[in-house]
């Protein structure tokens, strides 16, 4: 059986969508979801589908309390979903090639540190872009700087405001991210 854990900060809709996908899977299982926000409606979705949450603070993530805890699951994929933290450099080199990160924007246009959710829909739409998407990569010690797995592009001419293209870039979202996660497990 493969494992996936994910990381996320916020409501979860990635991680439950993904949940769900997995459900019935014949050898991808998700065995945990850890958050840094004790308030995020991630932890409401995962408990509703039975996953084992963990929320921690910027301290244990650091001191590598949470880097023991991911060892005790033994993940063969962690897989970022709405993650506003940078990862640990110690977590990093512990599973190279094996964290996984989902932008809502076409890298290496608005990625960085701050650059998330809403900021980035709104700054793609002011700066009148004809279209956006989302990008898959791999984790490495820099904010959306890891290798591209994946980039899926819509075209957003249509859209007047930012939960415009939120909506199109979370429909290509829920489509993509579970079937790129299953390709990576299925190697």
């Amino acid at each position: 059986m493969k494992k996936i854990l994910f990381f996320a900060s916020g409501t979860g809709s990635n991680v439950e969508n993904s949940i769900q996908y997995f459900k019935n899977h014949h050898d991808i299982v998700v065995v945990g979801v850890f958050t840094n926000n004790p308030h995020a409606k991630v932890l409401e979705k995962a408990q509703k589908h039975h996953v084992p949450t963990l929320v921690f603070d910027r301290t244990v993530l650091t001191e590598g309390f949470v880097l023991d805890k991911i060892n005790e699951l033994q993940p063969d994929l962690i897989v970022l979903a709405g993650f506003l933290w940078k990862m640990p450099e110690a977590i990093v080199a512990a599973y190279p090639n094996k964290i996984i990160n989902i932008h809502p924007a076409l890298l290496p246009k608005y990625g960085g540190k701050g650059m998330y959710g809403m900021k980035v829909h709104q700054t793609v739409l002011d700066n009148k872009e004809k279209e956006t998407g989302i990008t898959i990569h791999y984790v490495n010690e820099h904010y959306d700087e890891g290798e591209f797995i994946l980039q899926q592009k819509v075209a957003i001419e249509d859209c007047a405001s930012a939960e415009e293209i939120a909506s199109k870039v979370q429909q290509l979202e829920h489509e993509f991210f579970p079937r790129a996660i299953e390709r990576l497990l299925d190697y």
